[in-house]
This record gives C-alpha cells, sequence and structure tokens, in this order.
C-alpha cells in the first residue's frame, strides 16, 4: 500500500459522507459509491449531499462519483464499506469485478444479518480476503461534528500496521487525529455492541430514569461489552481506550446519536416499526441487537442488558417492566 492509495467510500449516508469528506482533505481524488443516481448527480451539481451532512461542502473535482459499484470497485485499492449492516449484502452481491487482491476497511458498525458475521469476518470467510488486508475505522466519533470540524479522533485497526497508518494519515487533518491498533475483531464487536447499550440508555431516557442511572448503564455496559467480546476473541487490549469506552460514552450520551434516539422513542411508547419510520436515518443497534442475542446464546457471556433490549425490540416485553428487571442485576 502506497503512501497515498487510491481510495474509495461505499455508502451514501451521513458517516459515508464525513468520511469522504476526511479523504479530501489530504487526496487529490477520491472515488466515491451511491447506489442513489440522483443523489449522485445533485452531488456533481451543488457540492454536497442532499441526503446527509448537507452543510459538508465538496470540490467535485476531487470526487470520482457514480451509482457503478463495480467501476468504483475498480478504481480504488484501498475500500471502505460504510453501508448499513442490514444493506451491505446486497450490495456486495452486485460486484462481479474481482476484488481479492484490494485492501478492505469497514466503517460499519454491526453484523451481517445473513452471515452473522461481523463485516471484517464476513470479507475472510465469504469473499478469501486475507486479515492483513482488512480494517476497522471507528470512533469515538460523530459524523455531524465532522461537518462541523469539530475536533474528532479515530481509532484504525488492521493486523498489518503500516497499512492501518497510511490509512490514518489520509484521514488526519486539523480537525481529525488518529490512533492505530491491531485489535480488527475486538474494535469492530465493540463498534456494534456500543449501538445496543446507546439503545439502552435511549430507553432508559424515555421511560424517565435521570444522570445517576445513566452513569451505572454505562458502567456496567462497558464490563459487558469486555465479557462479550472476551468470549469471541480472546486477546490483551484496554477495553478503557477510546475505541472500545469513549466509543460507547459518545454514542450512549450524545444527540447526534441515533441509536440514543431510537431508544428515547421506544421508551416513550413508540413501536419498533413507528420509531423507524420516524427517523431519517438507520438505527444499526436495532439489527445488532439480534445477532448479537443469538451469537451470545452459543457463547453464553453473561449480558443482561443485551438481553433486555432483546426483550423489548423482538419480544415485545413491556420497557417499563424490563428496565424496572434490569435496574436490580446492575450494581
Amino acid at each position: 500500500m502506497s503512501k497515498k492509495p487510491k481510495i474509495a467510500v461505499f455508502g451514501g449516508g451521513s458517516w459515508a459522507t464525513a468520511i469522504v469528506k476526511m479523504l479530501c482533505e489530504n487526496l487529490e481524488q477520491v472515488g466515491w459509491y451511491m447506489r442513489n443516481e440522483n443523489a449522485v448527480e445533485y452531488i456533481k451539481e451543488n457540492d454536497h449531499n442532499p441526503n446527509y451532512l448537507s452543510s459538508a461542502q465538496f470540490d467535485v473535482k476531487k470526487l470520482n462519483i457514480s451509482s457503478n459499484i463495480n467501476e468504483i470497485v475498480s478504481y480504488a485499492d484501498v475500500l471502505i464499506f460504510a453501508i448499513p449492516s442490514a444493506f451491505i449484502k446486497g450490495e456486495l452481491d452486485k460486484i462481479s469485478v474481482d476484488f481479492s487482491s484490494k485492501i478492505i476497511f469497514s466503517a460499519i458498525k454491526g453484523i451481517i444479518p445473513e452471515s452473522g458475521l461481523i463485516v471484517g469476518e464476513h470479507f475472510h470467510e465469504k469473499f478469501k480476503i486475507p486479515y492483513k488486508n482488512i480494517g476497522v475505522i471507528t470512533g469515538p466519533c460523530h459524523a455531524e461534528e465532522v461537518a462541523m470540524e469539530r475536533l474528532s479522533y479515530l481509532t484504525i485497526a488492521c493486523q498489518n500496521l503500516e497499512v492501518a497508518s497510511n490509512l490514518s494519515k489520509c484521514l488526519s487533518s486539523h480537525y481529525i487525529k488518529t490512533k492505530t491498533s491491531d485489535d480488527i475483531i475486538g474494535t469492530e464487536y465493540a463498534a456494534m455492541l456500543k449501538n445496543i447499550y446507546a439503545i439502552a440508555a435511549g430507553i432508559a431516557h424515555g421511560l424517565g430514569y435521570g444522570d445517576n442511572f445513566q452513569s451505572v448503564l454505562m458502567s456496567n455496559s462497558i464490563r459487558e461489552m469486555k465479557r462479550f467480546i472476551k468470549k469471541i476473541h480472546k486477546m490483551k487490549r484496554n477495553i478503557n481506550n477510546s475505541a472500545y469506552l469513549g466509543d460507547l460514552l459518545v454514542t450512549g450520551y450524545s444527540t447526534f446519536s441515533r441509536n440514543r434516539m431510537f431508544g428515547n422513542m421506544i421508551g416513550k411508547g413508540y413501536t419498533v416499526k413507528s420509531a423507524q419510520m420516524e427517523m431519517s436515518m438507520i438505527a444499526e443497534g436495532y439489527y445488532a441487537t439480534k445477532s448479537a442475542y443469538i451469537l451470545n446464546e452459543k457463547n453464553k457471556a453473561n449480558t443482561p442488558i443485551i438481553n433486555a433490549v432483546y426483550a423489548i425490540l423482538y419480544q415485545q416485553k413491556n420497557p417499563k417492566k424490563v428496565i424496572k428487571k434490569l435496574t436490580e442485576k446492575l450494581d
């Protein structure tokens, strides 16, 4: 991987838009795949995404943007996927060109429902991409604050730390600080799990629980995350690092958090369907909850918070009763 590789981002949402913005700070050209042809044409004419982070302006001369996924896959050396996990398989099925030698980075916070795998594992098992060519981009970082150029931090994880370092340089700027990690499995699971805990925080807030309880919930969440990840991938990691605890906190507390917002609506009495219809963005934690619950039936980690969110979202249990019971299990 050269110092200035050809990089492409796949996705049309807020996180994909933010990553393109970061890359444009350092690269002469950035590939960008969006399935919505109307959005592609709008960006070419108006310099911004009409649907997400519309305040982020682009120099369109730097964008190689297309609704043809094979064109963008062929263009780039490094492929960054920021498509919601529930929809990525459908997009990957469109790829007909060989990308086995490409470097793949996941900026997706979820498990692919069809395979039950996190994105890195999916690319490894289904497309035979070696783990040394797979990486993860994680926070703590909200796309909305990137658009406003507020100081934000990213963790770039890859077994090959040279690959991670090179991508870090392409994403860094006066408002983006980066660090590298070799824990691709742990950071990706953490990015998925924190969305579930943010939904729990939102539900509690919607039910009227205050900051005192939220602090206990977050404290228990990070310990639950540690237990869950340790069952899946045991290695030496500091769960208090920003990629784990920091990402959990910003997602659990921030007003920009779509998962917290989704949970808040559930706590206030919305049904899952009505909450999803009300939101213009995908709450990844909804899909992650089912995947994590099923995965943990095999691994048997102690996960009362995941179990509680699953009971509310998928078993239609009463949020007030479930969270009340959960409060007795936390310390």
